[in-house]
């Protein structure tokens, strides 16, 4: 699985880093990206954006999606 943000669709709630601190961060410009281990994935609109989603993180990174305001989170499954 992988999943990536649509930064222009983000609201900032921050939802999706209370429910998956592993996968999703907040930064300095108020918006969500997603990150892989230590690695943040703060080039939107390309490939550079989308992050590989640890198994034991796919069920959280799911419901943050579901949860998502903004509905600014997707997920491709591999």
């Amino acid at each position: 699985m992988r999943v990536w943000i649509d930064q222009d669709l983000c609201t900032g709630d921050g939802l999706c880093e209370e429910i998956c601190p592993a996968v999703f961060t907040l930064l300095d410009d108020g918006l969500a990206y997603v990150k892989e281990g230590d690695t943040v994935k703060s080039d939107p609109g390309g490939a550079a954006g989308v992050a590989v989603v640890p198994p034991d993180q796919e069920d959280a990174v799911v419901e943050a999606s579901e949860e998502c305001p903004g509905e600014c989170i997707f997920i491709e499954q591999d």
